[in-house]
């Protein structure tokens, strides 16, 4: 049975692989920033209503501290419980960043990790002002801070990137020309810039747009031949097209050619024993 020793993948029973990414450094860093910007806030605004309840009622020097240690402790200990036991994991800094707390397999935390995280908190984060915290991300796996070790957990980034547009095939009145059209000699720097303006075109106002499509459209011309009486952006199409199947049918072929070679490389010499 084949090993999986990244870290950042797990294998379901159905010996399916996934991949989890854990939340970067820079990224955590932030998210933390807001969730603690926002209790530390709560707790100045708790602080001062108990105060000015316990200042209107005439109560001692000594309630005022019993006071502030509540205030500190509902705010810098039993919200994070609470908040990340309740939404599994999530915070608004989290939901800013696209992060949530797991188990180091992958599931949802609990009740247990949730205080466990937030009582080793109060030390590497509150009285170290998170340069602990930092120091521990950094020099990690997965940018786990202590409170992640002892609790079993990380940060997993669960943004997924966006899927690239598909391609354009070649415009039908190209059909034919693609077939015998030259377009090797097209430099790539020209090919990039013809790419760009595709994607970018429909952003353009139609002005800009077609000045731009005859401008790139009389460069491509010196390096391809036929020319197809086309509209220019038309042509940009069709020369983009063309470069991109030629380019991924060369790539299927040599990929073709080494599986061919792989048994003689990979095999053993004629009679060659084989050795444990």
């Amino acid at each position: 049975m084949a090993e999986h020793d990244d870290p950042d993948s797990l294998v379901t029973g159905e010996a399916v692989e996934l991949e989890l990414r854990p939340t970067g450094w820079a990224l955590r860093a932030a998210g933390s920033a807001i969730d603690y910007l926002v209790y530390f806030g709560s707790y100045l605004i708790i602080a001062v209503q108990l105060f000015n309840a316990a200042g209107s009622i005439g109560s001692e020097d000594a309630v005022y501290g019993i006071l502030a240690v509540v205030a500190l402790v509902l705010c810098l200990v039993a919200a994070p419980i609470a908040v990340e036991t309740a939404s599994h994991g999530k915070s608004l800094g989290r939901l800013a960043v696209g992060a949530r707390i797991v188990r180091d397999d992958g599931a949802a935390i609990g009740f247990r990790h949730a205080a466990i995280r937030a009582l080793v908190g109060v030390f590497e984060i509150f009285m170290t002002l998170g340069g602990l915290a930092a120091i521990a991300g950094l020099v990690t796996d997965r940018t786990r801070r202590i409170g992640d070790l002892v609790a079993g957990t990380y940060s997993q980034y669960e943004r997924v990137a966006r899927m690239p547009a598909p391609a354009p095939p070649i415009p039908p009145p190209l059909a034919q020309w693609a077939q015998t059209a030259d377009v090797a000699r097209m430099p790539d720097g020209l090919s990039r810039r013809v790419a760009q303006f595709l994607a970018q075109a429909r952003h353009l106002t139609p002005d800009r747009r077609s000045w731009a499509a005859r401008q790139l459209a009389d460069e491509v011309a010196g390096f391809v031949s036929p020319i197809p009486t086309v509209a220019p952006e038309l042509l940009l199409m069709g020369v983009a097209a063309v470069r991109r199947d030629r380019e991924a049918a060369a790539l299927q072929l040599e990929q073709q050619r080494v599986d061919r070679l792989e048994p003689a490389l990979r095999g053993l010499p004629h009679r060659f024993p084989e050795r444990g």
